[in-house]
């Protein structure tokens, strides 16, 4: 039988993340936690964040908010002033966890760091998120998602080799750094089940991202050889382009495919592409015995090496074919749709993937046929709000969006008067001072 509870029901979180790690407090949400949303009077920075629903710039109406803070209730609190230090102290007596991104130090500051509030609550779960952790000669440099990236060395590796290194798309120092907190924070969970021990949970956004450099650290520390970004193809010394035929992105007649056709091992060969070019009178020759013979030698040893750029007179040799026989593959590839392309891709064996839009993600068969969208109903706005689901599934202990995200202090009352035993006279006087 399905559980009417989350994984993670009665794990009460506090949740005082800015954007670094808002994506942890969501995925602790959605697991059931009772993440307590700690915003300062008049609402976290997050809600001015565009794109706004219905292009409205307003703090209960951004769309960027919403999806990081599914599942999550609210307060309103200011922790630098006296009462509500108090406060938060109070609250994080009973709390499970507690998630900030502040500056190294600046919570030791406020007396509401890790080794203070552990005193009342031994068994205590503490992360932090940072641009490069708590301690070290760059603690204390500041970092935002660009500057992560840039100096976990992912953003050397990527893009064309022409160009200047890339920023990935999105805030990936972000999602990597909250998921990797969640990990952690899962762990210490675990830890503290079998030992009763809270501890502190430390993530710096550069750690977190350093891995996804795969093995480029690798060939530095083995080879002192720097992987260089490869982008789709490779320019010889002479400044001639070129990109072995079935490797990479292809303009097709409804946007773009992504082909990796021809890599031994990786599916069907490039002889297999070629065949159903020339089914439909599109081969123009390389369906020929003496081109079926060139194909059969393009082994993964010599495909390296042409990409790697280690054999230039081998690259010499291959470019004037590689040159003849993209262009005839781009001209069939423009004929057809994602879809065709895809599914026809499958059927023989051919790894062509359809390089989908946002709007081909919403519409996609396998995903809906999944229910991976959730309807989210937002009475405020007098509409619902559609929203990608979680990114696994438990078969008795259900990961879902459990409400919708939350107002500014929509939950007050709930925490102060109701939890913590403040009168509505308190409560009031306190939204008066702009302690709450």
């Amino acid at each position: 039988m399905v559980a009417e509870e989350g994984p993670l029901s009665g794990v009460r979180v506090l949740d005082l993340a800015g954007p670094p790690g808002a994506y942890c407090g969501k995925l602790l949400a959605d697991l059931g936690a009772d993440v307590i949303k700690v915003e300062p009077p008049g609402g976290d920075a997050a809600r001015r964040i565009p794109p706004f629903f219905h292009d409205d710039p307003h703090p209960e109406k951004s769309l960027y908010f919403f999806a990081f803070n599914t599942s999550k209730r609210s307060i309103t609190l200011d922790i630098t002033k006296a009462d509500g230090r108090a406060l938060f102290r109070r609250l994080a007596a009973k709390a499970d966890v507690i998630i900030e991104t502040f500056p190294p130090g600046y919570m030791d500051g406020l007396g509401l760091g890790y080794e203070a509030l552990k005193v009342e609550n031994p068994g205590l779960i503490y992360c932090s998120i940072t641009g490069f952790g708590l301690w070290g000669p760059r603690a204390h440099w500041q970092a935002s998602d660009l500057i992560a990236v840039a100096m976990s060395g992912m953003m050397y590796l990527a893009g064309f080799p022409e160009d200047p290194p890339n920023r990935p798309y999105g805030d990936q120092a972000y999602y990597c750094a909250s998921i990797q907190s969640c990990t952690g924070i899962l762990i210490a969970l675990l830890h503290r089940d079998r030992t009763g021990e809270g501890q502190l949970v430390e993530v710096s956004m550069q750690e977190a991202l350093s891995m996804n450099q795969e093995t480029a650290m690798q060939f530095w520390d083995m080879r002192k050889e720097l992987r260089t970004r490869t982008g789709e193809g490779r320019k010889l010394p002479t400044g001639e382009w070129f990109r072995v035929p079935g490797l990479g992105t292809y303009q097709c007649a409804d946007g773009y495919v992504y082909l990796m056709v021809g890599i031994p091992g990786f599916g069907a060969p490039l002889a297999t592409l070629i065949d159903w070019m020339a089914e439909e009178g599109m081969a123009e020759g390389l369906a020929s015995p003496e081109w079926k013979e060139v194909f059969s030698q393009l082994d993964l040893r010599l495909i390296a090496q042409l990409l790697q750029g280690t054999d230039v007179s081998m690259a010499t040799q291959w470019v004037p074919k590689f040159q003849y026989v993209d262009p005839i593959i781009e001209r069939f590839i423009r004929t057809k749709t994602k879809n065709v392309l895809y599914e026809e891709g499958q059927r023989r064996g051919l790894l062509i993937a359809p390089v989908n839009t946002p709007k081909d993600v919403v519409e996609n068969p396998q995903l809906n046929a999944r229910s991976f969208f959730q309807e989210i109903e937002h009475p405020h706005l007098g509409t619902t709000i559609r929203y990608p689901g979680p990114p696994y599934r438990l078969g008795l202990t259900p990961a879902r969006i459990w409400r919708r995200p939350p107002l500014i202090g929509e939950h007050n009352l709930q925490i102060y008067r109701d939890e913590l035993g403040l009168s509505s006279e308190q409560v009031g006087a306190l939204a008066a001072a702009g302690v709450i």
